[in-house]
C-alpha cells in the first residue's frame, strides 16, 4: 500500500504565497504521475497541475503564471508552489499520485487526504 501526506495549507493574504508539498511512501517501484486538484466549496473538485514521471507538465489557465508544481524524485514527493494567491484560488487541494506498486508491478491511484487553502483579500 501506498500513503500520501499533504502539507503547507492555511490561511494567507491576497498576494501571498504558499507551497504545498505531499509526500508518498509505501510499496513504491516508481511514480508515474503526480497531480494536484483543487475543490472550492461547493464545487467538483478539478485538476490544477499535473506532472509525469517524463517532466510532461499541465497547468490550469487559472493558475498558469502563479503556480508551479515539481517533485523530488529522491524523496517521492510533489510541490505546488502557490504565488500572488487570489481569492478565488480558496480551495481544498488534494494530491494525487499514480505508481508502480513493487507488489507485482500493477498502477495503482491515490488521493492525499487534502489541504485547505483560504486566501483573503
Amino acid at each position: 500500500q501506498v500513503q500520501l501526506v499533504e502539507s503547507g495549507g492555511g490561511l494567507v493574504q491576497a498576494g501571498g504565497s504558499l507551497r504545498l508539498s505531499c509526500e508518498a511512501s509505501g510499496s513504491i517501484f516508481s511514480i508515474n504521475v503526480m497531480a494536484w486538484y483543487q475543490q472550492p466549496p461547493g464545487k467538483q473538485r478539478e485538476l490544477v497541475a499535473r506532472l509525469t514521471s517524463g517532466g510532461s507538465t499541465n497547468i490550469a489557465d487559472s493558475v498558469k503564471g502563479r503556480f508551479t508544481i515539481s517533485r523530488d524524485n529522491a524523496k517521492n514527493t510533489v510541490y505546488l508552489q502557490m504565488n500572488s494567491l487570489k481569492p478565488e484560488d480558496t480551495a481544498a487541494y488534494y494530491c494525487y499520485v499514480e505508481v508502480v506498486s513493487t507488489l507485482g508491478r500493477r498502477i495503482y491511484a491515490y488521493w492525499g487526504q487534502g489541504t485547505q487553502v483560504t486566501v483573503s483579500s
